[in-house]
């Protein structure tokens, strides 16, 4: 049973009511990750445009998906899980075995498996990362700026992540637990 309630898009005024409108005509539906933010327009807000902002980046959307799906395996978030594994295999074209992968920090590419590693060693090591973790990450292909936009995706899912299971949000994609806890 949810803890936070979802904030019905018909029944939403002032700001919130403008971003359910956007999110709406954007994906043709509102999730109920963002109809629960949305009791805050700020919380839905921030939400939005940092995620937006973290898609332009130098990462890609590939990636940016299998890092959603590390974080979410590592903070049991099956919202999250469930979400990014369909956004992942349905939007962004990534094959079920590199989705399920990923949620364990691994990938056949050496470089997305580094980015993947160092996304689990900050989640395991609450951001306080070594000089070889970082060096680890970098010496894979990734420049300060990226190293920098993986931190950003990591913070943006733990956040999604601590939101989903304070809430307890009703998924609304197909349904995929975490496999450890």
């Amino acid at each position: 049973m949810t803890r936070l309630q979802a904030l019905d898009p018909k029944e939403a005024t002032g700001r919130s009511k403008e971003l359910f409108d956007g999110i709406q005509a954007k994906l043709g539906m509102v999730p109920n990750m963002m109809k629960t933010m949305g009791n805050s327009s700020v919380v839905l807000e921030g939400y939005l445009n940092l995620s937006e902002l973290l898609g332009k980046g130098s990462l890609g959307g590939k990636l940016g998906e299998l890092l959603a799906l590390t974080v979410a395996e590592a903070n049991a978030c099956n919202y999250c899980l469930s979400a990014h594994s369909f956004i992942g295999e349905k939007l962004v074209g990534i094959d079920t075995n590199t989705l399920q992968s990923a949620r364990e920090a691994i990938n056949a590419d050496p470089k997305i498996a580094a980015a993947l590693q160092f996304a689990k060693s900050l989640i395991n090591k609450n951001g306080r990362v070594t000089a070889e973790d970082v060096e680890t990450v970098k010496a894979a292909g990734y420049s300060d700026g990226a190293v920098g936009e993986i931190v950003a995706h990591v913070a943006l899912n733990v956040f999604t992540n601590y939101f989903n299971n304070t809430a307890n949000t009703d998924i609304d994609f197909p349904v995929v637990e975490v496999a450890t806890v």
